[in-house]
């Protein structure tokens, strides 16, 4: 495979069970040394998508390659580290022989003995370096997500796919994943990770797609896909909507914060005297580019954000 060739590359990838189109027409590439978002809605089709990539389903149309190779190659499989939404390990094993286990079933080290370093070193990568020789069993969700993280991760995958990999952590623990994702990618992998926490995403990602009914509507660099600017105005007693169309498409976000997204700052003076002057409060304003969350809602039309 060429240093250009990208890690993912699909091309109208489609999966129909029955009478149900669970993906339809996903046209996606990943390049190397990315970390990749990849979003949508419930019923987007991400996870029938993970599933085509990793060779656990098989389309129904279309194609794609991972890591240059047909889509389920055993091959490719073994350089690429999974960790999925739901797992569970076996109570009565240590964390240690956990990553050992799972490292000998992908090939790590090519069937030879699983070193000890390395297997120590991940634990440690994850913060679990204490509880190595701990069974799983006593371990708390935030813990077992870091095991998980140190199964994907072992071995060095050249593809590491991570799907909700910050579920059931504390700000502290997602702030920890990532430091580790970031070092994995400068580490030589490219990280693909499935997440509905925007804020996290748009924190560690380099390029993210956001698709729907497992069609790609937006896909770039983060930057440029927010390179728009952005009025946001927290407000009680708001006025009728019909008060505020004047200034461009408004979007209800969380605790009272209004989106006015392309609106021109100087104009963010007449949104407020137009909230006043409908009776309305204003608490706060803040005005800069848009966030990854008003680009997910305006695209997705207010489509519920998750896994």
């Amino acid at each position: 495979m060429t240093l250009d060739a990208p890690i993912i590359d699909t091309h109208g990838l489609a999966k129909r069970y029955g009478r149900t189109d669970a993906l339809v027409d996903l046209t996606l590439r990943v390049d190397a040394g990315e970390i990749f978002g990849f979003l949508g809605p419930n019923g987007a089709g991400k996870t029938t998508a993970v599933k085509l990539l990793l060779g656990l389903a098989r389309p129904t149309g279309g194609g794609g390659t991972v890591l240059g190779a047909p889509l389920g190659d055993r091959g490719a499989r073994r350089e690429v580290g999974y960790l999925p939404e739901l797992f569970r390990y076996q109570p009565w094993l240590r964390a240690r022989e956990v990553v050992e286990l799972h490292a000998g079933l992908r090939g790590v080290d090519g069937g030879a003995p699983i070193d000890a370093a390395a297997i120590a070193g991940v634990l440690a990568d994850v913060g679990l370096a204490d509880r190595a020789e701990d069974a799983v069993g006593g371990f708390s969700k935030g813990m077992q997500q870091r095991l998980g993280l140190a199964v994907a991760l072992v071995g060095s995958p050249r593809l590491v796919v991570l799907d909700e990999p910050t579920s059931a952590l504390d700000p502290v623990g997602r702030a920890d994943v990532r430091s580790i994702v970031r070092r994995a990618r400068d580490a030589g992998s490219t990280v693909f990770l499935n997440s509905h926490l925007l804020t996290e995403v748009e924190r560690v990602c380099d390029r993210v797609a956001i698709v729907d009914h497992g069609r790609v509507l937006a896909s770039g660099r983060i930057d440029d896909l927010l390179g728009e600017s952005v009025a946001r105005v927290r407000a009680t007693d708001l006025p009728a909507a019909a008060e505020l169309a004047r200034f461009g498409a408004v979007e209800t976000a969380e605790d009272g914060w209004l989106s006015f997204p392309g609106l021109d700052l100087e104009r963010i003076p007449d949104v407020v005297a137009a909230i006043v002057a409908a009776g309305g409060r204003v608490h706060a304003v803040d005005a800069g580019r848009a966030t990854l969350e008003d680009l997910f809602m305006r695209l997705v039309g207010g489509g519920e954000v998750a896994a």
